[in-house]
């Protein structure tokens, strides 16, 4: 059993729980991940950048952290995720596109990463974001991540 728990500490975004619970559950079926527990917070950019220096010693914003809280002798997967809800909103409205898609992009890409994605080297990079495109496309989202390719292949 898939159980997400969503915080909303920003509220300038319209969440739409359900939207995020779905789209957990297709990437956590995708991975063969059957039973597994998700807390999804939006928090804004003060807070974004607190824990990026809390966190991983880095100034500034940031999109997302995500955290595999799995303890080894346990079969359910536990999965954080945390969205910048802020940047989001900004970066929608920069790349033409609806705050829910690119809120959608940052929790799915936290959920790659739980799922053994990484993203620091190029060629791993593409390969992440093209599974994100894939994903979201997939739910009707459309490609978020490479939305200039999309524009260039119509």
């Amino acid at each position: 059993m898939i159980e997400v728990e969503i915080h909303q500490a920003f509220e300038g975004i319209d969440l739409d729980q359900g939207a995020i619970e779905t789209l957990i559950e297709t990437i956590c079926h995708g991975y063969q991940v059957a039973d597994a527990m998700v807390s999804v917070a939006v928090i804004d950019d003060v807070e974004t950048c607190r824990l990026n220096a809390q966190y991983l010693n880095h100034e500034g914003s940031t999109d997302c952290f995500s955290f595999d809280l799995t303890d080894e002798t346990d079969t359910r997967r536990h999965f954080e995720v945390i969205v910048n809800g802020e940047k989001a909103l900004e970066q929608a409205r920069l790349r033409g596109h609806s705050d829910q898609a690119e809120l959608a992009l940052y929790v799915t890409h936290g959920m790659l990463h739980n799922l053994g994605h990484d993203d620091l080297v190029e060629n791993q990079a593409n390969k992440m974001h093209a599974e994100e495109d894939r994903i979201l496309d997939s739910l009707g989202y459309g490609i978020i991540y490479h939305h200039d390719l999309k524009r260039d292949l119509t």
